[in-house]
């Protein structure tokens, strides 16, 4: 950075030059904050011939004609020539006029008579040689920015006035090329109809109404003539960002506890920012305000909450912003998203929510909690403050409750914490308390089944760090014990994978085998727990509440084996008490699913032929009737979904 400093510098130095240079660079990456800290102060120290120089400032943002440009130029100059002006800008240190005080200056300045009634000093317009232009926002300007270049060009040219022109180059295309397109592709149109190209097919016509737009209004060209005239040199601004940031910091220095705070968490803010894939600064800006907001309001209500629920906050606010604020995402990516425990389901269950949500969240989570463990990652009331900008205290409370009563140390059981921070961070003189509390809670059974695993890898540690004074083997026992206890009122763990990449100590799977092995058991003892419910919640709704029955059935059962899981006798009764035409939907939605998924559904084989078998016996000899004719069509489609099922299982069994 300090390279492109001293490369302006150097233009600012030469004694003639008949060019202007520019800054190029992305919106909101401190280009403008470049101007005024680095670049602003150290042209205005420097002299030529001993004159000091003088830096005029104007921001093109909005203008709409030139004469705008000649009115803020005057302005700027003539309070260099106000004595009575300069004198309250020093003492209240201003570096230049707000746009709302220029309005409200007394218009006798356009008259040659300065505000203390003193003639202007001319020969202060016709000195050139000490002053430096600097022309901001070009591409936002509302004035063709060809017409703009061109009357900057008579500064540079007939007045060899140093001129640094700050803009967006990459936004500057687009706006060029996308200015007037209706009219553009309108004109294009009647010129290839008139040219007899419109009709020919020898290449597509969006094509061809685009080259002709090209070629009769390119305004890129222009744009790349008069820069080529007028441009010596162009600065890539890439600005290092740890600097920038810890200069942003720097407004919260009156807040003693939150500058703290930040100052201990700079890396993890500037990491968010690079994650979030964009160079805007501006943005940055917006969510650390935010987070004052929101730190202000945690450490009035609940002083206690954690410093990794702080630094969660943290991040969270700031990813939040920049997913929103950066036009990366609609607003609504996270309405529906109720609160962490959703939001840590839409994580790890396999439902499809609208518009590719899930998939969006996932993508989420893993880009800004990158190695970063956290139980609590999403905060609805911070989502919806910076969706809305409405602080809203029911969710605040909500939150705020949730968090207490889950993850932070005060009110967690030791186990909680073991989990939840970095073991390191228990203190010396709680650390044993920890660990006693703990294993009780292991021979209860008080912990989840997975937690159990997890907490089982750090013990191991423990043991052959010298931190606690056990037998492996009996520890192991209790742990195994404890297990079992749990499994009678654990639930299923459907992320085991992810689940254990949360265990933070090295070599964690060393003498982890037979934990992992017994974990296994369980687990799999607890899905097929979980399916016998579903499946007794599922098809209890026939034949009384079909309509509850097709939706439950689509949603949930066209890729598990459900089948496997219900009384054979019971399902039998049931869909033989079932409407003709319900008979019939059933048949269907059973042999469309065995189609689509065949593979994962082959467990409820042996359960699919012995209802075939039940209904085979039952319309022995059975009278003809339509119950009958739609019974018998059923179980011949029970034999089409069998026979699928056999031809999976053949072929797995080749490959095998």
């Amino acid at each position: 950075m300090e390279d492109l400093v001293e490369s302006i510098l150097d233009y600012v130095r030469s004694d003639y030059t008949d060019y202007a240079i520019m800054i190029n660079g992305e919106w909101g990456s401190g280009k403008t904050y470049f101007w005024n800290n680095k670049i602003k102060k150290k042209i205005e120290s420097m002299q030529l011939n001993g004159k000091r120089y003088t830096t005029i400032y104007m921001s093109l943002y909005g203008i709409s004609n030139l004469e705008e440009i000649s009115k803020k130029i005057f302005i700027e100059t003539t309070q260099l020539m106000d004595k009575n002006l300069r004198k309250f800008m020093d003492a209240n240190h201003q570096t230049t006029i707000p746009e709302y005080a220029k309005t409200g200056l007394d218009m006798a300045n356009f008259f040659g008579v300065t505000q203390n009634g003193d003639k202007i000093d001319y020969s202060d317009f016709f000195a050139t040689d000490d002053k430096v232009l600097c022309f901001d926002d070009l591409e936002r300007a509302n004035v063709d920015v060809i017409d703009i270049l061109g009357y900057i060009n008579n500064f540079v040219e007939h007045d060899h006035i140093k001129t640094i022109i700050i803009c967006n180059e990459k936004e500057l295309a687009t706006k060029l090329k996308s200015s007037n397109l209706e009219m553009k592709t309108f004109i294009a149109t009647y010129l290839l109809d008139k040219q007899g190209e419109l009709n020919k097919a020898d290449k597509p016509m969006v094509e061809k109404i685009r080259d002709k737009i090209e070629h009769v209004f390119d305004k890129a060209n222009d744009y790349e003539r008069i820069k080529e005239k007028l441009i010596g040199e162009t600065f890539e601004y890439a600005p290092k960002f740890d600097y920038i940031i810890n200069g942003i910091l720097m407004r919260y220095e009156n807040d003693q506890d939150l500058i703290r705070f930040l100052r201990e968490n700079t890396k993890l803010i500037i990491s968010t920012f690079e994650r979030s894939g964009t160079r805007n600064l501006r943005i940055l800006k917006h969510s650390l305000n935010d987070f004052k907001k929101i730190y202000e309001m945690v450490n009035k209500s609940y002083p206690n909450t954690s410093h990794r629920v702080m630094q969660t906050m943290l991040i969270f606010t700031i990813a939040i912003s920049f997913e929103i604020k950066a036009g990366k995402v609609t607003k609504d990516k996270f309405v529906n998203i109720q609160d962490n425990e959703e939001y840590k389901s839409v994580l790890v269950s396999s439902r499809v929510l609208l518009d590719n949500r899930q998939f969006y969240i996932k993508e989420f989570d893993s880009n800004y909690y990158y190695n970063f463990k956290s139980d609590y990652r999403f905060f609805k009331f911070i989502e919806y403050y910076v969706r809305t900008r409405i602080f809203d205290m029911k969710l605040f409370t909500k939150d705020m409750e949730d968090i207490r009563n889950t993850v932070d140390i005060e009110n967690l059981p030791g186990y909680r914490r073991l989990l939840t921070e970095e073991y390191w961070k228990i203190s010396d003189d709680e650390f044993e308390k920890v660990i006693k509390s703990i294993i009780e809670d292991v021979k209860a059974g008080n912990i989840v089944l997975i937690d159990i695993v997890k907490i089982y890898a750090y013990f191991s540690y423990f043991v052959k760090k010298g931190l606690i004074d056990y037998d492996i083997k009996t520890l192991k026992n209790v742990f195994l014990n404890g297990m079992n206890i749990a499994s009678l009122k654990s639930e299923y763990c459907p992320n085991v994978e992810e689940e254990l990449d949360k265990i933070a100590v090295e070599n964690w799977k060393d003498d982890m085998e037979e934990i992992l092995q017994h974990f296994n058991n369980l687990n799999t003892q607890l899905l097929e727990k979980m399916y016998k419910e579903k499946a007794e919640e599922i098809f209890k709704c026939i034949p009384m509440k079909m309509e509850q029955f097709y939706e439950r059935f689509d949603k949930e059962c066209m890729d598990i084996p459900i089948f496997k899981y219900y009384d054979v006798f019971q399902l039998f009764q049931r869909i033989s008490c079932a409407s003709n035409e319900d008979i019939v939907i059933i048949k269907e939605r059973m042999l469309n699913r065995a189609i689509k998924n065949a593979k994962k559904l082959q467990p409820e084989l042996k359960n699919l032929e012995q209802l075939k078998q039940v209904l085979d016996n039952y319309l022995n000899g059975k009278e003809t009737t339509i119950k009958m004719v739609m019974l018998r069509d059923f179980t011949k489609n029970l034999g089409y979904i069998i026979e699928l099922y056999n031809e999976d299982q053949k072929g797995r069994r080749l490959l095998g």
